[in-house]
């Protein structure tokens, strides 16, 4: 078992493995898990606003206790943004091609931008509400899925079963995480504020965390680099490094 002061920390790292292991079976999508690694890791910045309100653990030097930042939360979002980009990919074995520019005309793609940045709107309305910070952050990622199916309808497949997996990943994790440290839970959620439901003894709002992300974050990166899931079997069958070469860059 893992002493408690130790247990962010060590699963902070553990969380990259999976990461690791996806980049070294599936090259295909590495400049994609690169890339949505890069955008997801300064939201490990915003630990501050969750610590103590939402959780409150051991950290590595002590920093969230002292700062409310810590490095964990930095590796922890590095690792998931990249999963969460490329899970869905990677278990249906589909690529992504770029859209065509003619289509990125249409009338609702105008609204391309603010789809991108609803997340960003959202919670900042909605956290001087006086809830706990973990539900406008939810609230806001699933806010955000429906603004990205709006603008781009396409999306509405792998925005959902991508969400499916990578709640079932996230749960997996949480189980093995909860394992090596029993109480570890009990100890650092701050329970009085939130509901206290549990799932396999998991916060349930671990469980909508990851479902609201995965929701959000799995069609993100198709969105905001006007990439697709491919429609025929020739621009599946295309080789990964000329594709990602022809990756349109967003602006």
């Amino acid at each position: 078992m893992i002493a408690h002061e130790y247990v962010w920390t060590f699963w902070s790292v553990a969380f990259l493995l999976p990461w690791a292991a996806l980049f070294l079976l599936v090259p295909e999508q590495r400049r994609i898990m690169l890339r949505a690694s890069l955008l997801t890791a300064p939201l490990g910045l915003s630990q501050p606003l969750f610590v103590p309100e939402y959780w409150n653990p051991p950290s590595l030097l002590g920093l969230a206790q002292r700062t409310g930042f810590d490095i964990e939360s930095v590796l922890f979002s590095f690792g998931l943004g990249g999963v969460g980009a490329v899970l869905y990919n990677a278990v249906t074995r589909k690529a992504s091609e770029p859209v065509p520019p003619q289509e990125r005309c249409h009338r609702r793609h105008k609204h391309h931008i603010s789809a991108l940045l609803t997340p960003l709107v959202v919670f900042p309305v909605l956290y001087p509400w006086g809830w706990n910070p973990i539900y406008p952050a939810i609230i806001a990622m699933l806010v955000g899925a429906i603004a990205n199916v709006g603008c781009r309808p396409e999306l509405l497949g792998k925005t959902i079963l991508g969400g499916i997996l990578f709640l079932v990943y996230y749960t997996l994790l949480f189980l093995g995480f909860q394992a090596s440290a029993p109480g570890y839970v009990d100890q650092i959620w701050n329970w009085d504020a939130i509901t206290g439901i549990r799932v396999l003894g998991m916060p349930i709002e671990e469980l909508l965390f990851a479902g609201a992300f995965g929701c959000y974050w799995s069609g993100a990166y198709e969105h905001i680099f006007w990439m697709r899931p491919a429609r025929t079997e020739a621009a599946q069958s295309t080789r990964p490094h000329a594709r990602a070469a022809k990756e349109p860059h967003h602006g």
